[in-house]
C-alpha cells in the first residue's frame, strides 16, 4: 500500500489523504473513514488513479457530492475518489452544454434557464452532481436526466479517456447502462430554447412544490426507495404508521416518509434499521417489496 500511496500522491499531487473520515462528504453527515481519499483535479489524473488502483488491485469508490449514499460506520476500504475543482466546468453551447461530472445539476438547471433553454427543470432541488444524476438517471415531477444526455465522457475501467454517445447508456428507470467502471468526467445535455419566462415558471412550480413536499434544513440523502410500479414509496411507508418512527439519531421524516433525516448523531446502522423496519412493514402490509434508491458502500 506505501508505494500505490506514493504513486498516488505523484499523480494527484497533495490532495490525497490517509484515514480520511467520510461523514463531512455525505450529504447525510454519516459514514467512517476511508482507508485513503483522493482528489484528483482532472481527468487524466482520474486515469491514473484508476490505473494505479488496478494494478495494486485495489477497491476504488467514487464518492461524487455524497449525496443519495450512505456511507458505512466502519468506512470504505481501499482508495475513495472525491472529484476536484477542475470537474466543475460548464461550457455552453446554444443548444446545451458540457458540464463536468462534479457540477451541481440543480445549479445547472437554474443557469439553463436563465440562458433560456428548456429540458432541465425537473432537476431544480436536486442536490447531487451531473455525474450521480447520470449514473442513477435522476428524475423528478415528470423529467430523467436520461431524456436530456447526448454524450458522456469519462475514465474507462483500464484507464482510457472514451466518450459515450447517449444511445450506448440504455437509460431505464433509476439507471443508466454505463459500461462497468467507467467513472463520469463530463455530461454534454442537449436543451432546446424556449421562451424564458415559460421555462422560469416551470422551474419556480417545481421549487414551491419540492420545498412544500420534502425535509428542508435536515441532514438527509434524499429519496430512500425507489417508487414500486403503481406505487409511491413515500406513500406504502407513511401508511405502515412509520411517519416520525426514529432508530439512534435517524428518523422517518414527518413531512415526507421516503426521506430518512440525521437529526446530529445518527449512524449508519440507524439508518440501516429504519429501511429494514419500512421494507417490513410494507411487504407485510401490501405485499410490495421496496427497493433501495440510495447506495450503500464500504463496510457493513
Amino acid at each position: 500500500m506505501e508505494a500505490t500511496y506514493a504513486r498516488l500522491v505523484a499523480a494527484v499531487g497533495g490532495r490525497v489523504r490517509r484515514a480520511e473520515p467520510l461523514a463531512r462528504y455525505t450529504s447525510f453527515r454519516i459514514g467512517g473513514p476511508a482507508d485513503v481519499l483522493v482528489q484528483p483535479a482532472s481527468a487524466e489524473a482520474l486515469a491514473a488513479v484508476v490505473r494505479e488502483t488496478a494494478a495494486a488491485d485495489l477497491p476504488l469508490t467514487v464518492l461524487g457530492a455524497g449525496s443519495n449514499l450512505l456511507v458505512a460506520d466502519g468506512g470504505v476500504r481501499g482508495v475513495v475518489v472525491k472529484l476536484g475543482a477542475g470537474f466543475r466546468r460548464v461550457s455552453w453551447a446554444e443548444d446545451g452544454v458540457t458540464a463536468g461530472a462534479a457540477a451541481q445539476v440543480g445549479k445547472l438547471a437554474r443557469a439553463a434557464v436563465d440562458r433560456g433553454l428548456s429540458g432541465l427543470e425537473f432537476a431544480e432541488g436536486i442536490p447531487g452532481t451531473v455525474g450521480g444524476a447520470l449514473f442513477m438517471n435522476a428524475g423528478a415531477y415528470g423529467g430523467e436526466v436520461g431524456a436530456a444526455v447526448a454524450s458522456v465522457t469519462g475514465v474507462t475501467a483500464d484507464g482510457r479517456l472514451e466518450t459515450i454517445a447517449a444511445a450506448r447508456l440504455a437509460f431505464r428507470y433509476r439507471r443508466a447502462g454505463v459500461p462497468a467502471g467507467f467513472l463520469v468526467t463530463a455530461v454534454t445535455f442537449r436543451l432546446a430554447p424556449a421562451a424564458p419566462e415559460a421555462i422560469a415558471r416551470r422551474l419556480a412550480d417545481v421549487r414551491t412544490h419540492r420545498l412544500a413536499s420534502q425535509p428542508q434544513g435536515t441532514a438527509n440523502a434524499g429519496s430512500i426507495f425507489k417508487n414500486p410500479a403503481g406505487h409511491t414509496a413515500g406513500r406504502l411507508i407513511e401508511a405502515a404508521g412509520l411517519k416520525g418512527r426514529r432508530v439512534g439519531g435517524a428518523r422517518i421524516s414527518e413531512r415526507h416518509a421516503n426521506f430518512i433525516v440525521n437529526d446530529g448523531d445518527a449512524r449508519a446502522t440507524d439508518v440501516q434499521a429504519l429501511m429494514a423496519e419500512a421494507q417490513r412493514a410494507v411487504w407485510e402490509r401490501n405485499g410490495v417489496w421496496l427497493e433501495p434508491e440510495i447506495k450503500l458502500v464500504g463496510s457493513w
